[in-house]
């Protein structure tokens, strides 16, 4: 066990506080992703595709709904572009979700061929068909070939609004044409499978982002010294006061700080109560895997 673990799980009683608490609260927290999910089209000045009266507007609300209900079961926060027959641009929808500052954007739409009935199939349309996007996409698409409809595969289309201005992870999801009537009968009969699918390659990616990606910790940093003796003197002063304090060396100096959060509102919370103590303090943030080295290598 690291330092920074030690430091995670010890426990302050200062005015009452349990910080061990608030860490194993965070880690949680910290986990919950955020989703755009986007029903394309609508409003009267952007149905989609048509074909006999059916638009596509209308079926992708209603997958693009059902999707968010199933995520949100999940434990994912859902944010969602429409949730009833409204227009918004493309360059408004890909606005939002940088508003949201979402993790990923999914964008939900039926398919059309320029002549009916002539092509069938479900496909993921992603920027570049690389890194994380590329992982989003292949995983959504995995899912929704299970289904039963034809697989048309992970297609790059880097010139879609909602996939070049948005700045989180962007995929685009056409499920199945809808100027084909088997696609629509697949869809209406298999809605269930269709939405679960999509929402179980977005889990499945989601869990291979966490996995790959080194977590950020928050820490309180109460002072920075040249000499280490003054940087000892804090720390002792910190630790009798019952806080989970450490040193680390960086870039000359040794740094005193407190505690490594996941959740920035833990350490927010800390630094207030560090602050209305007499420290001069700042939040510092850093991956887990180098700063643990740090807080090893000077203890």
């Amino acid at each position: 066990m690291g330092k920074r673990k030690e430091a995670e799980d010890c426990s302050s009683v200062h005015s009452g506080i349990s910080f061990r608490h608030r860490t194993e609260r965070s880690l949680s927290l910290n986990m919950k992703k955020r989703v755009v999910i986007d029903a394309g089209h609508g409003g009267t000045r952007d149905p989609g595709a048509v074909y006999f009266g059916r638009q596509e507007k209308d079926d992708a609300l209603r997958l693009a709904l059902a999707v968010g209900s199933l995520l949100e079961d999940r434990g994912f926060e859902v944010v969602y572009t429409r949730v009833s027959d409204v227009y918004d641009t493309p360059y408004e929808k890909a606005q939002m979700g940088n508003n949201a500052e979402a993790d990923y954007f999914v964008s939900i739409h039926r398919n059309a061929a320029g002549v009916p009935e002539n092509a069938s199939g479900i496909m993921t349309l992603v920027y570049a068909d690389e890194g994380f996007r590329g992982i989003l996409a292949r995983e959504i698409n995995e899912e929704l070939k299970k289904t039963g409809f034809q697989d048309l595969g992970v297609v790059e289309r880097p010139g879609l609004v909602v996939l070049r201005r948005t700045q989180m992870p962007a995929v685009l999801v056409e499920a199945g044409f809808i100027d084909n009537p088997e696609d629509n009968r697949l869809f209406d009969e298999k809605f269930e499978e269709i939405a679960e699918a999509i929402a179980a390659g977005i889990e499945k990616a989601a869990a291979r982002d966490e996995r790959e990606k080194p977590p950020v910790y928050y820490m309180v940093q109460t002072g920075a010294y040249r000499m280490r003796a003054l940087a000892e003197q804090q720390l002792i002063q910190l630790q009798s006061q019952g806080y989970p304090a450490y040193l680390v060396y960086e870039d000359g100096y040794y740094k005193v700080r407190v505690g490594a959060f996941r959740n920035l509102d833990y350490a927010a919370a800390l630094e207030a109560e560090l602050r209305d103590h007499g420290y001069a303090t700042m939040i510092v943030r850093d991956y887990s895997t180098e700063d643990k080295k740090k807080m090893e290598s000077s203890m």
